[in-house]
Parts: C-alpha cells; structure tokens; sequence
C-alpha cells in the first residue's frame, strides 16, 4: 500500500493573549491508502486538532504534513481549499446540511464548487446517493428525513468528488444506538469498497470498528494498535441518553 498521510514532527500551538497553548506536540504519524483509523483520547488531548490539520482545516506551527505525495503545510489558503474540494471527504456530526435544498442538491453542492458540468453532477451525485442507499429519497429535504438518513446524505456529499479520504469527525454524535449502528455498518461497506478512512471519536463501540485506533493524550499519540473489527452488532452498542429510537 502508499502512504495517504504522513505527519513528521507536527507541533501546534494556540495563542490565547500572552498565553500559549500547546495541543500537539511532535507527532509523528503515517496512515496508508486504504486503511480505517480511529483516533480517540479524552477532551483537550488535541484530536480534533489532529483531525483539523489533516482536513487542512487548520495548519501546523511546526512540521510537515504530506497527503498523498503533496507537501500541504506551506500551501496557501485558495491551495488548501483545493486540496479539500479535490482529496478529502467530510462527515460531521451535525451533518452540515441545507435546510431548504433536497438531498440531491446538499450532496451536489461541492461539484457545483468544483464547476463540474451539469451531466458529470448528475452522474456522480446518484452515483453518490446510491451508494448510501438514498436513491428513492434524494428528492427529500432534511426535515422530512430522519436522523440515520440525514447522515446518509452528509456521507453521500462527502464521496461525491470521489475523494482519496474520508474523515469523519463524531459521526455518530447526534444518532441514536441502533442508527449508529447502521451507520457504522455504512462506513464498514465503504472501507471494503476501497475508501481511507478516518474517524474521530471518543466512543470505544465506535472505534471497534476501525482496524486501527490511534489515541492521544496531551496532544502526544500514547498508543497506536492494530485490532480485528466489529463487523456487527458484538452484543450491541450501550445506549445512549438521548435514546429516540430513530430509524437509519
């Protein structure tokens, strides 16, 4: 396999006033085309920064960051929003979706971006929906969708430009077990069809589904293990407190 990400030495520093802040310090990572990686640690441990410098979302203070063979940490910022746009896919856990536009036109959204033509969106985006099994529904707006479906469509916007990485930051967040479940059932089909992918999660019944998990403290990587899968409900996921019973 080819490497999609290597981290050498990444340190990043926050400045609050006169105060500095250290959220990573030195850390060194490589993660290979192809692979699914979960990177856990407690509040403040510098995962989200972790999962922002990879997205180049954010930008290291010192050390080199290279994706896919491209040296991103000198980019400028129209360069990293290209990258994005070109490479990256993103789920979060409130979906990011538009209110008044259907499922079809949330996950278009990025190819209009791109200013790909109208036939090659058309394609790719029920190409997309297919794949998250919303075909019948991309004419639905969110509110007319629920929870589990809603995240479908977030993860549909995120495959539509065919990226090389999917980063998932608290996918499950918002969802309820049994909708998690699925969910992670989705990602699960996703990785076996060839996509890298990385999540962010503080929860260990979602990072058991990862074949690697990647734990911060500090803002230092504290272990780093290969583990075998879930690949089903294993005695199902602990429920929640916000317990709705909501259907994928």
């Amino acid at each position: 396999m080819s490497e999609i990400i290597r981290l050498k030495n990444i340190s990043k520093i926050y400045e609050i006033g006169k105060i500095k802040v250290p959220a990573l310090k030195d850390v060194d990572l490589i993660i290979e085309q192809g692979e699914y990686v979960a990177i856990m640690g407690p509040s403040g441990s510098g995962k989200s920064t972790l999962m922002n410098i990879i997205g180049c979302l954010d930008t290291p203070t010192t050390g080199n960051y290279h994706l896919a063979g491209e040296e991103v940490n000198n980019m400028t910022d129209n360069e990293l929003a290209d990258v994005r746009n070109r490479r990256i896919g993103f789920v979060f856990q409130t979906f990011n979706l538009l209110p008044r536009a259907d499922a079809y036109h949330n996950v278009e959204l990025p190819l209009i971006y791109a200013g790909m033509s109208r036939a090659k969106r058309r394609e790719q985006t029920n190409e997309a929906l297919s794949r998250v099994g919303l075909a019948e529904r991309m004419k639905h707006k969110p509110n007319e969708l629920s929870g589990g479906q809603r995240q479908r469509v977030a993860v549909a916007r995120a495959l539509v430009n065919r990226p090389s990485l999917l980063l998932a930051d608290e996918p499950t967040g918002n969802l309820d077990s049994r909708t998690s479940y699925e969910i992670m059932q989705l990602f699960h089909e996703l990785h076996q069809n060839g996509n890298t992918i990385v999540l962010v999660t503080h929860e260990e019944d979602i990072a058991a589904y990862a074949h690697r998990v990647v734990r911060l403290f500090d803002g230092n990587i504290s272990s780093d293990k290969r583990q075998e899968p879930r690949t089903g409900m294993n005695g199902g996921f602990a429920a929640k407190p916000e317990e709705n019973g909501e259907a994928a």
